[in-house]
C-alpha cells in the first residue's frame, strides 16, 4: 500500500500537515497561524501565508514533508501564473 501514489495535497491541506506533523514548534507555530489567517481572512490570506509555511519548512525531511512542499510551490506557482497583467504598468501610464 505504501507503493500507491498519493494524491497532491492542497494549500490548506499542506497547512493542516505541517501543524500535525512536522516535528518543529516553529513550523507548527507558523502553520496554525496560515490557518488562522485563512480563517479569518479567507482567500486572499493564503499567499502569503503559504510563502511564510514555504520558508518555515525548509529544514523539515521525509515524505510528507515533500508533499507539503511540493503542494505550497504549486500553489504560489499558480499564483504568480494567475496575477493580473500590465497592473504595474497602469501606474506608470497615469
Amino acid at each position: 500500500m505504501s507503493d500507491e501514489p498519493t494524491r497532491p495535497l492542497g494549500v490548506v491541506e499542506a497547512f493542516t500537515v505541517a501543524r500535525d506533523q512536522c516535528p518543529s514548534g516553529a513550523v507548527q507555530r507558523v502553520a496554525r497561524q496560515a490557518l488562522e489567517a485563512a480563517q479569518q481572512q479567507g482567500a486572499s490570506a493564503l499567499p502569503l501565508q503559504a510563502f511564510y509555511l514555504l520558508t518555515a519548512v525548509r529544514g523539515w525531511q521525509g515524505a510528507q514533508a515533500t508533499r507539503v512542499k511540493q503542494a505550497l510551490e504549486r500553489y504560489l506557482a499558480q499564483q504568480e501564473r494567475c496575477e493580473p497583467t500590465g497592473s504595474a504598468g497602469r501606474g506608470a501610464d497615469s
